[in-house]
């Protein structure tokens, strides 16, 4: 059959669009179908050690079992008991094996000044001791530093403690794996641009290839979300810098503090965060950079550890429902309603997503849902999730679905997978 554009007319089009093509590429190359931590535990330097996860095992253990056990704590935020008889022992593994998954150790807010000399020793120390407890096996598996910001008076205090750890680093076995760095407060695009900047020189100082240090962006300033010439710096971050940034991390109070909104209705259910984390959600979408929530300093500690307890249950849900796949936990006492309300999210989600995925891949349609390649993806995505925080086991989804993990991971993140092969 004749058709009526020539080559010459593709051609054209292809030369129209090359730019396009070259910005989806560059830009929004897709999740990289990695392991994204369900939280970050955030802690004073001057209070980590490398045995951290197992005084927090403690901590919450100690607590769980002053409320009567893990079946009561999952009752008391309000799962019925089918779902806590299978979420709770999960969870009770959980806690025993990887309390934390993401560990930050933070030389900002929580750290305060203590003076150069002291920082410069403290951040030195922080990184033998990295480099001990991932040397002995009981290092969570993502850990790192959150640097003092690239505003003026900070910045060359947040730069040089992140060459100090990284230099330590590499003079004691080097980067762990799973090494991740926070810049907090970030407020223009060129603060981004200049710690990428660092990054590279950083690399080529140590011999690291190129893209190897990524960071975290901390989203609390009003003025990354919505910039003085009415644009939306944080939509411009991940072509400013491509590939270097990993998460775009929301901060709950200085962001609130930012817009005046007083201390007792600061939360991460305000309609001013939820403002704030849809843009990011708009402006990650894509990109594959990854979203993190914020906290609640609200502490399930003493006589209202358990009004505490169900309020970060709700909050965790309510993130994920949004999703918002990860969030920072301030206390040891958290991680319990943490894993809890995650795994209850799979494990509640898990038996119709099986079903869905399993009838996809066999191209029939048994229940009153037809889903789409888009939603496929979605399937996928979720289930691969609660693999990898252990809410659900690689061998439940092989049986349910006849999927593998490198097949699931194919399924939920297309674009990646093709390249790679």
């Amino acid at each position: 059959m004749v058709t009526s554009l020539t080559p010459a007319d593709l051609a054209a089009i292809d030369a129209r669009l090359s730019t396009t093509d070259d910005l989806l590429r560059t830009a929004y190359p897709g999740d990289d179908g990695s392991r994204q931590p369900v939280h970050t535990v955030y802690v004073p330097a001057d209070r980590f050690t490398p045995e951290l996860a197992t005084v927090w095992r403690r901590t919450v253990r100690d607590a769980v079992d002053d409320a009567g056990g893990l079946d009561a704590v999952a009752s008391l935020i309000g799962l019925d008991a089918a779902l806590a008889s299978d979420v709770v022992p999960r969870v009770r593994e959980k806690l025993a094996v990887e309390p934390i998954e993401d560990l930050r150790i933070d030389f900002e807010d929580g750290y305060g000044d203590h003076g150069d000399e002291a920082e410069d020793a403290e951040a030195m120390r922080a990184a033998k001791r990295v480099a001990a407890a991932a040397g002995a096996g009981f290092a969570p598996p993502f850990i790192g530093i959150r640097f003092k910001s690239l505003e003026a008076a900070t910045r060359a205090r947040g730069i040089r403690t992140l060459d100090l750890f990284i230099g330590t680093l590499m003079e004691h076995g080097g980067l762990p794996e799973g090494l991740a760095l926070t810049l907090p407060k970030v407020s223009t695009v060129a603060q981004v641009e200049a710690a990428a900047e660092v990054m590279t020189v950083l690399e080529r100082a140590h011999g690291l290839p190129h893209g190897r240090l990524r960071f975290e962006v901390q989203v609390e300033t009003p003025q990354l979300v919505l910039g003085v010439y009415g644009s939306s710096p944080v939509a411009q971050l991940a072509l400013a810098v491509p590939g270097r940034i990993s998460g775009l991390h929301y901060g709950t109070y200085d962001y609130s503090a930012a817009l005046g909104i007083a201390a007792r209705y600061q939360s991460m259910e305000h309609p001013a965060a939820d403002l704030a984390k849809g843009i990011m959600q708009l402006a990650a979408a894509g990109t594959g950079i990854r979203l993190s929530d914020g906290s609640t300093n609200i502490l399930p500690v003493g006589r209202r550890t358990a009004d505490a307890w169900r309020l970060h249950a709700r909050l965790v849900r309510r993130s994920l429902e949004r999703g918002f796949f990860q969030g920072w936990d301030l206390h040891p006492n958290q991680l319990v309603t943490r894993y809890l309300a995650t795994y209850a999210f799979y494990r509640e989600g898990w038996p119709e997503a099986s079903e869905r995925l399993r009838d996809a891949r066999r191209g029939t349609a048994t229940g009153a849902v037809l889903d789409e390649p888009a939603t496929v993806r979605a399937l996928a995505g979720f289930v691969l999730r609660g693999v990898r925080c252990g809410a659900i086991s690689a061998d439940e989804v092989a049986d349910a679905t006849g999927i593998d993990e490198a097949t699931l991971v194919a399924l939920a993140h297309p674009t990646r997978h093709q390249e790679a092969t």
